[in-house]
């Protein structure tokens, strides 16, 4: 069994568990997948605030709507696409009431930790960051949250075709028009890099809260 296949049984036994009444069950689901909810939810409204009250309200919505879950997805899939929307919906609702975040949360941590070996870079990286997730927020809805599904959360393609309902195929399309888009927003500064040339630290964070790293 792989270990992909032991995570989704070990899902599906804790909300056969949850469904027949096992809190604890529940809550191994929220600590299970919370840490991943959040950084998506995050990534899409760019709003610490926003990401943490919608983690919250989409578990006690899947905590709720528990015993009509027929078990046709994953539990997680379930949950995910529950937070796209809402984090979609919240984005929406900000830009109409002209809204925007000063300080982005995103920036903050990425800086702060490749910086923290070498202080003098701050400017840089704050500048360089700023750009990078400038031009990744300008891309469309749709694509813009599937180069999060895919690029920052790692899911396969198949797994974000899923979760977006449309085919594999336009996901992508999405993500290499994506990478063209992004790569032509940084130039002619060429700052995007390989995963190797980034401090170990950054590469953690990219991969769970940071930036996109697009090779």
């Amino acid at each position: 069994m792989t270990n992909a296949e032991r995570e989704a049984a070990t899902a599906t036994a804790l909300v056969a568990a949850a469904k027949a009444g096992d809190q604890r069950a529940f809550d191994s689901l929220v600590k299970r997948y919370r840490k991943r909810i959040y950084a998506l939810a995050l990534h899409i409204t760019g709003s610490a605030h926003e990401a943490d009250d919608i983690a919250q309200e989409v578990f006690l919505k899947a905590f709720r709507a528990l015993p009509e879950f027929e078990g046709r997805s994953q539990f997680f899939t379930w949950v995910y696409r529950m937070t796209v929307n809402r984090s979609l919906n919240a984005r929406r609702d900000r830009a109409r009431r002209g809204e925007d975040t000063i300080d982005d949360p995103r920036l903050e941590l990425a800086v702060q930790v490749d910086a923290r070996h070498s202080p003098g870079r701050v400017a840089e990286l704050r500048q360089t960051y700023a750009r990078l997730l400038s031009a990744l927020d300008s891309l469309p809805g749709d694509m813009r949250t599937t180069v999060i599904i895919v690029s920052l959360q790692g899911m396969s393609h198949g797994e974000a075709a899923v979760i977006q309902k449309v085919s594999d195929g336009t996901i992508a399309w999405r993500m290499h028009e994506a990478r063209r888009r992004l790569h032509e927003a940084m130039a002619p500064d060429k700052i995007l890099r390989k995963r190797g040339a980034l401090s170990a630290d950054l590469a953690r964070v990219l991969g769970e809260y940071g930036l996109p790293v697009l090779n």
